[in-house]
């Protein structure tokens, strides 16, 4: 096998410029494949994509799965007439356009994509039925039931909650009491599928992305965090692969022994 040497950028995508309060998934990201192109580099090194929760650290997230929906391109939206500018375009993003502010993010960001839901929903009418899909919508649904139905319950019921961890949930839901999951699916049903629009969108954006990468000649490098977060979507509904108890509590964390940068050591918290 014979082996090329070759060079790259590392840009994570929150820090590209021009996406209303953070980097984004549209034209931002392009202008940088074709910088990398000019630059002669073929590789774009990028940080993890999935949800930030508390903290804002993208090697805590609460999907292993998911993206992170603040990467959803709103001018992308906008051209598929899930928006308007002025939905957008004249919200204070922040105080300061080279830093993201997550707490005006969190704030502002999933108002505006629930226009996009709402809009979403109503278009593409189909006679006889209140809520149009699309084939892509479908697909995206069968591809990714292993871990989307599971994701976005936990969503809507993180909302519910005030965003606490789940393991501060009442504890019908926090061990996942099969009636208790039952009720609430039908009396969330919109909120669910809320976080389930979110990911369709971000899927075909990042889709859209990735193949112009390619083929501009950029191979675009990914990274992971080591260990799924406490709380996450994973660790709640897949409770059965970690050491936990019967009320879900880790029995053991993920850490490190002391070192030249933690005289105690380090825990992480991760089951």
């Amino acid at each position: 096998m014979e082996f090329k040497r070759c060079s790259g950028i590392l840009m994570p995508i929150s820090s590209l410029p021009g996406g209303y309060g953070i980097g984004s998934m549209g034209k931002p990201a392009r202008d940088f494949v074709d910088f990398l192109t000019r630059a002669g580099q073929t590789i774009w090194q990028i940080l993890p994509v999935g949800p930030t929760g508390y903290a804002d650290s993208p090697y805590q997230s609460c999907s292993a799965f998911a993206g992170n929906p603040y990467f959803i391109d709103l001018d992308l939206l906008a051209a598929d007439g899930l928006l308007t500018k002025k939905d957008y375009a004249n919200i204070n993003w922040g105080g300061d356009a080279a830093k993201v502010d997550y707490g005006t993010l969190y704030e502002k960001r999933f108002t505006v994509l629930r226009k996009a839901y709402h809009n979403f929903m109503r278009q593409r009418p189909v006679p006889g039925y209140d809520t149009p899909y699309s084939d892509d919508w479908y697909r995206f649904q069968f591809l990714s039931s292993d871990w989307l139905p599971d994701y976005c319950l936990y969503m809507a019921i993180k909302e519910d909650n005030g965003m606490v961890d789940w393991q501060q949930w009442p504890r019908a839901l926090r061990v996942r009491e099969p009636e208790a999951l039952a009720r609430f699916r039908a009396e969330h049903a919109e909120e669910i599928e809320f976080w389930a629009f979110l990911q369709y969108e971000f899927d075909r954006q990042w889709r859209s992305l990735h193949a112009y990468a390619k083929s501009k000649g950029i191979a675009i490098m990914g990274d992971i965090p080591i260990y799924v977060a406490a709380d996450s979507a994973d660790a709640w509904a897949g409770r059965e692969l970690f050491e936990t108890d019967a009320e879900g509590k880790p029995r053991r964390v993920a850490g490190c022994p002391p070192d030249y940068f933690a005289a105690d050591g380090q825990l992480w918290g991760n089951p």
